[in-house]
């Protein structure tokens, strides 16, 4: 690492508020607040390493640190920390040191003793860096709960799920589900041309068929219905179908200037949805067919489209697809990070789970401290009226 970014990330790093409070111990299991709630900081696209040889890239990691240290001093009563995806930007990494901005991304996290789960994300695999080495790195911080479940070749790593407790310490309050997209270059593989190897960039079927495994066993061992979340890198093609129908700016507050996105699955079929282009192939199917068959999943959540942050309600069969929405919600987080495109606002997504309520609160929290597009995803989302949100 450059002596220039070391003292810029340690700087950084070191800024955080005495009002910070540690929330969780490195070997409790995750726990229900007092009053029966459970929350969640989702930071999204941090894309720490880019730029390296220059003042710029260590300059927007630091920038990225005092994001995190700012959300958190706002949001101290999170309960755990989601990091959804593109943790480091890969394609700028070197091999002797890609994996070691890991430790640069979770050190506002140490410091403050609270655990985080990861996702990773397309920039999170490449030439010089691979999912399996930042899962190493981060496998050695007690505070790190992302887990590898899915042994299968093509699976990619961060497929896991976490229980939250309450009193019960036998039956889990809710079950939070995380997803590897994949996506991104082989680490180390180059074709006959001397170019990099591109992974696939949807949940593969062997995820798939963990998924659905898994969540019937729990179903029959737990003896009820177990509510649940879900986080995921790359957004489903549902997004982008919903997205060529229209984003209402007070229905489904927040930006939406990443139009259209860019959702999973490579584009290899077009249709014309109300005047827009939505490309889909249907490589994600078996993966959405698996969300909606989840009883008592409440949400999705994803990054990957910097330029959005909004959440929509699938209830309908949209159009271009050929399956129909249950009234599953699906949202995006904000851009969180510096690295990467963009000069949105950064922001975290804020998550409020609740034992006993149907609802889901959400909010992105911004840099700045104020809050943005705080919405309730409950029986009457994408009909209630909301303030648009304008960056």
């Amino acid at each position: 690492m450059s002596p220039v970014r070391s003292i810029l990330l340690a700087l950084a790093a070191s800024t955080v508020s005495t009002r910070a409070i540690p929330i969780l111990q490195p070997t409790d299991v995750l726990r229900l607040d007092s009053d029966g709630s459970f929350k969640l900081s989702i930071f999204n696209d941090l894309h720490f390493g880019e730029a390296e040889d220059t003042l710029w890239g260590p300059e927007q990691d630091a920038k990225s640190v005092k994001v995190m240290n700012s959300v958190l001093d706002s949001e101290n009563t999170t309960g755990l920390v989601v990091l959804n995806g593109d943790l480091i930007t890969g394609e700028n990494t070197f091999l002797q040191n890609s994996t070691k901005y890991l430790d640069a991304v979770v050190a506002p996290l140490v410091k403050r003793r609270i655990s985080w789960a990861s996702t990773y994300g397309n920039h999170d695999s490449d030439f010089n860096l691979s999912r399996e080495a930042i899962f190493a790195e981060e496998s050695k911080y007690s505070l790190s709960r992302t887990k590898n479940m899915v042994p299968a070749s093509d699976a990619g790593v961060s497929n896991y799920y976490l229980p939250v407790y309450g009193q019960d310490p036998a039956v889990p309050e809710f079950l939070l589900w995380f997803f590897d997209s994949r996506g991104g270059n082989y680490f180390q593989q180059k074709s006959a041309t001397g170019q990099p190897v591109p992974q696939p960039n949807w949940v593969s079927q062997s995820v798939v068929d963990w998924f659905t495994e898994t969540r019937s066993a729990l179903e029959k061992k737990h003896k009820r219905l177990v509510p649940s979340v879900a986080f995921v890198h790359i957004p489903s093609n549902a997004m982008a179908a919903f997205q060529a129908t229209g984003v209402d700016a007070h229905r489904e507050p927040g930006i939406d200037d990443d139009n259209p996105l860019a959702q999973q699955g490579s584009a290899s079929g077009q249709g014309n949805v109300s005047g827009a282009v939505f490309s889909y192939n249907g490589q994600d199917i078996p993966f959405m067919q698996a969300l909606l068959d989840t009883k008592g999943l409440k949400a999705v959540f994803s990054g990957h489209d910097h330029g959005d942050d909004w959440c929509f309600r699938w209830d309908s069969k949209l159009k271009g697809m050929n399956l129909t929405g249950n009234g599953l919600d699906l949202c995006f987080g904000r851009h969180s990070g510096y690295g990467g495109y963009g000069s949105w606002t950064r922001g975290s997504r804020q998550v409020v789970l609740k034992k006993g309520d149907e609802d889901v609160e959400t909010w992105v929290r911004l840099e700045d401290g104020t809050v943005s597009g705080r919405v309730t995803l409950n029986g009457t989302y994408g009909q209630d009226s909301y303030a648009a949100v304008t960056s």
